[in-house]
């Protein structure tokens, strides 16, 4: 078996091996509002989580790039608030064309025919067209540093407010996500994705 010690790996090569293997990881598409309120900010990012049974919460880590801050992190730091949006295949190439990296005061939505709407309980608007998203508040922010104290990375744990699931997606009586129907797309290396091509149960002993 291959070894590598952390200490002997470059930075770019340790976020590769991480990157690769930690997958599929599953997309959060993520709009959020300038503190002017004038800019609607729309990013994917694809280290993204759950945090708990008990609280509705999620977790979207926002990597610094040469130690300055995204403007999706800069907004949810400024409004406490953010929407997160699940993307699924229909709407992969509309995400994608949201990733570009633009100015503060340029909207990445603009490159889109993405459709905004009001959101329910936040200022931050929503993606009408994707079939799952959340609307939520900033339960905890986590400044992740470096060994020389400098901020390399925004964690946001998010408390979800407001559950949204379009029609077609969700099993009413059973309360499932039908995420056949959904069919999300996931995220790998480099420009990879992936979808779900196969699903299947396993019973977790009891014992």
């Amino acid at each position: 078996m291959l070894h590598f010690t952390s200490a002997q790996l470059t930075k770019k090569q340790q976020y590769k091996f991480i990157s690769g293997s930690v997958i599929p990881r599953p997309i959060a598409w993520v709009t959020t509002l300038s503190k002017n309120g004038e800019v609607v900010n729309a990013a994917p990012f694809s280290f993204f989580s759950a945090a708990s049974n008990e609280l509705p919460l999620l977790t979207v880590a926002i990597l610094r790039k040469s130690g300055e801050i995204k403007d999706t992190a800069r907004n949810i730091l400024d409004r406490g608030e953010a929407v997160v949006h699940i993307v699924d295949y229909d709407l992969v190439e509309e995400m994608n064309r949201t990733s570009a990296p633009l100015a503060p005061d340029e909207s990445e939505l603009e490159r889109t025919n993405l459709t905004l709407i009001d959101s329910h309980t936040v200022s931050v608007p929503t993606i009408k067209e994707a079939k799952i998203h959340f609307e939520g508040t900033v339960h905890q922010y986590v400044p992740i540093e470096d060994d020389h104290g400098t901020v390399v990375t925004d964690l946001f744990i998010i408390r979800v407010t407001d559950f949204f699931f379009d029609e077609t997606v969700f099993d009413l009586a059973k309360e499932y996500i039908l995420t056949g129907n959904l069919n999300p797309v996931a995220r790998l290396a480099g420009d990879q994705y992936a979808t779900l091509n196969e699903e299947y149960t396993l019973v977790r002993p009891a014992k």
